[in-house]
């Protein structure tokens, strides 16, 4: 009798997926504060503002700290999105195959929606 192959994660294994994407929200929502504490304090702080050519660097500084918040807030998106996932007990499914996601990669990056194969197929486009 062939072995039939797994469609999805067990409650047990979506449980743990659960806890690892909590604690990386965590840490994604913590450090997006900081961004947010170092902009406010930019805004707020008139002697942190520079003249000058240094003005030029500031700006660029403030313009890093914009883009890493916004990239911030979409990783937390995307983790709070793979929650509904495995609420919905559908998490680590790829969209493309519709087979099992390997855990290794969905450890690396629990918010994948994509097998590394239909990734990379659908980078060769």
């Amino acid at each position: 009798m062939a072995k039939t192959e797994k469609t999805r994660y067990t409650d047990k294994e979506l449980e743990e997926f659960k806890v690892l994407i909590e604690e990386k929200i965590v840490k994604a929502q913590e450090q997006l504060q900081f961004y947010k504490d170092q902009l406010k304090e930019r805004a707020d702080n008139p002697e942190a503002k520079m003249k000058g050519l240094d003005d030029s660097l500031g700006s660029v500084e403030t313009e890093n700290l914009i883009i890493l918040s916004s990239r911030q807030q979409k990783l937390i998106q995307h983790l709070q999105n793979a929650l509904l996932r495995i609420q919905n007990k559908v998490y680590g499914i790829c969209r493309e195959t519709g087979k099992l996601i390997s855990k290794e990669r969905l450890r690396a990056v629990p918010h994948a929606t994509l097998s590394i194969d239909a990734k990379q197929s659908s980078g060769r486009r």
